[in-house]
């Protein structure tokens, strides 16, 4: 029997190489991996990051495909995911996000963010962690919690690009933008949805447990709670999320 094609969607600071062992643990060498413009593939001329335009972006890759998919984010792509699945439930068959808990409307961007989001200080930032030699990439790296071969991975993609598209990104999405947009959840119920909440996410970049709680009831969606689980777990534990991904689809129509 053909399976539901299956299409990830990264975050930030990452590439679409960190999806490998989780693609391993789920046995789906036909998986598609998708890199946002800018994380991981340049941008096209004329393309400016912003949420609406990575939302037209995904859209259009979805449309390529000739079924609904199963459409899975990590970090911002997670975040992408899920606005996805509120403007175009059509082009899925179900998403999975570990990104809800930003739409919470008492939700607040992590401190980094924040920076990133004030002119200056963000240009200041982006410079010292996307354009350094590889040893400083990969201390930046590190310092974001990433361990072992993730943060080798992660630190080969940073560049000036990926920094301008964080900015440009970042400033589309100073809130109320994602508590407005969160109010908008209810449509991503038309469509089978799974809220990946890894409990060990000490960062909490993505808004705290309860937030991500919320979130997904807003959504409709199953809540798969993942003790011992940290924000980097396409790499360093996969194991779980597979588990929890083959579950939800096996109750699938």
């Amino acid at each position: 029997m053909a399976r539901t094609p299956l299409v990830l969607v990264h975050g930030n600071p990452s590439t679409a190489i960190i999806w490998g062992p989780l693609l391993h643990a789920l046995d789906r060498t036909d998986a598609i991996a998708l890199s946002p413009p800018g994380f991981g593939v340049p941008t096209a001329a004329g393309f400016a990051p912003s949420i609406p335009a990575y939302r037209e972006w995904l859209t259009a890759q979805l449309e390529l495909f000739r079924e609904p998919v199963d459409l899975v984010g990590h970090d911002w792509g997670g975040i992408h995911v899920a606005i996805l699945a509120m403007n175009r439930p059509d082009l899925i068959r179900s998403w999975a996000s570990d990104a809800l808990g930003v739409f919470a409307p008492d939700y607040a961007w992590h401190a980094r963010a924040q920076v990133w989001q004030r002119e200056g200080d963000g240009e200041e930032s982006a410079r010292k962690i996307f354009g350094g030699d590889f040893a400083a990439r990969l201390g930046i790296a590190t310092g974001l919690g990433m361990t072992g071969r993730m943060a080798e991975r992660v630190a080969a993609g940073l560049d000036p690009e990926m920094g301008n598209a964080v900015l440009a990104l970042l400033r589309s999405a100073k809130q109320p933008v994602m508590s407005e947009a969160g109010k908008l959840l209810s449509r991503a119920s038309q469509r089978p949805g799974l809220a990946l909440i890894a409990v060990e996410d000490v960062d909490r970049a993505s808004g705290t447990i309860k937030q991500h709680e919320w979130a997904a009831q807003q959504a409709g969606a199953t809540i798969a709670r993942l003790e011992g689980v940290g924000h980097w777990w396409p790499e360093e534990s996969p194991a779980p999320i597979a588990d929890a991904l083959t579950s939800f689809w096996a109750g699938l129509p």
